[in-house]
C-alpha cells in the first residue's frame, strides 16, 4: 500500500494520543501531517496539509468534527472522513458529510487496521 497523508483532530489528548500511536504501530503506510485539538485548526491544517484521511472527533470546540467534514466534502479533491467519536448517536449525520466510516471509542487496533486495509 502506498503512503497517505493523516490528520487527526480530537478535543481530548488521551484519544489523539492512542490514535497516534495506533497508527505508528498498525498503519506504517501513515504519514501523520497535522494533530489538531479543536476543528479551527484541523480545518486550517486539511487546507495547508491536504490529507487523504481526516480521523476526527465530533464534538470539538471552535467548529464541530461534522462542520469541518461539510466544508472539507466540499473541496475539489476531498479527503475521505473518518470519525473517531465516544457518541454513537451522530452516526446518520456523519455518512450524511460523506464520511467513510464511524469508529466509537475506545478505538481498537483491529477497527484501525480494517480502515486502513479499505483505503484505495
Amino acid at each position: 500500500m502506498k503512503t497517505f497523508r493523516v490528520l487527526i483532530a480530537d478535543d481530548e489528548e488521551a484519544p489523539r494520543e492512542h490514535l497516534r500511536r495506533l497508527l505508528q504501530t498498525h498503519g506504517p503506510e501513515a504519514e501523520l501531517v497535522a494533530v489538531c485539538s479543536n476543528g479551527v485548526d484541523a480545518w486550517d491544517e486539511a487546507l495547508a496539509h491536504e490529507p487523504e484521511v481526516c480521523f476526527l472527533d465530533i464534538r470539538m470546540p471552535g467548529l464541530t468534527g461534522l462542520q469541518v467534514a461539510q466544508r472539507l466534502s466540499a473541496l475539489e479533491r476531498p479527503p475521505q472522513i473518518v470519525f473517531v467519536t465516544a457518541f454513537n448517536d451522530h452516526a446518520l449525520a456523519a455518512f450524511e458529510t460523506g464520511a467513510v466510516d464511524y469508529l466509537v471509542k475506545p478505538l481498537n487496533p483491529e477497527q484501525l487496521l480494517q480502515r486502513i486495509a479499505a483505503l484505495p
